[in-house]
């Protein structure tokens, strides 16, 4: 099933861009500049089409309250930035807002870290966690969708691999789809099941990936 669809879209470096982002884990790649993380401020209506429209689950997002799509499909940051205070506090406090209950716990096991560390705080994280903690933070809203841009390009390897490894079991195990921006064609192929390649603005390919490396 579809989750995204970009039909004609124009906007800034994007041109005519025609795309079908199915559930799962779809990874948006290509050089510098070529509008990756553009379509991600479009799919999550930081900004509209000048021309075109985006579909999600065959609604045109401009038809959906903003803040509701926001829920529905979350955007993960490239540079992780936790509130000042606990990680237990940084876990709920999107679904503080919404006046709901999150179990802290349960979502930093989802993600790899122990719950030991809610107390801790979460500006003493190393960048590799404090990506996950970001991650354990859009989980609690209950999302069908995480929208990723660049999620480890500020990670060393060794941080990098559980960043990954936490996003394939986001995605198997709890049915999270994922639309992942990467410059790295080898992470698209360790993550994703299907990939749309920009070149300057264009789509030079959409296709699925026969084979998903191990991470």
């Amino acid at each position: 099933m579809t989750l995204f669809r970009l039909e004609d879209v124009t906007f800034r470096a994007l041109r005519e861009v025609n795309a079908e982002l199915p559930r799962g884990t779809t990874c948006v790649w290509g050089p510098s500049g070529a509008g990756k993380s553009t379509i991600l401020r479009l799919l999550n209506r930081l900004a509209d089409p000048e021309h075109g429209r985006v579909l999600f689950e065959d609604r045109d997002v401009r038809e959906l309250d903003p803040l509701e799509l926001r829920r529905r499909a979350v955007l993960v940051q490239q540079l992780p930035a936790p509130i000042p205070g606990t990680v237990a506090d940084n876990v709920a406090y999107g679904s503080r807002l919404l006046h709901r209950h999150v179990d802290v716990g349960q979502l930093l096991e989802h993600v790899g870290l122990p719950d030991s560390y809610r107390d801790r705080d979460a500006r003493r994280l190393s960048v590799g966690e404090q990506q996950r903690l970001m991650l354990a933070r859009a989980l609690a809203l209950e999302p069908e969708a995480l929208l990723l841009d660049e999620p480890t390009s500020a990670l060393d390897e060794a941080a990098r691999e559980k960043v990954e490894a936490t996003l394939l079991h986001l995605c198997e195990d709890l049915g999270v789809s994922l639309v992942l921006v990467t410059h790295d064609r080898t992470q698209a192929e360790r993550l994703a099941e299907h990939f749309v390649e920009l070149e300057a603005g264009r789509v030079r390919a959409a296709e699925p990936l026969i084979l998903r490396s191990a991470p």
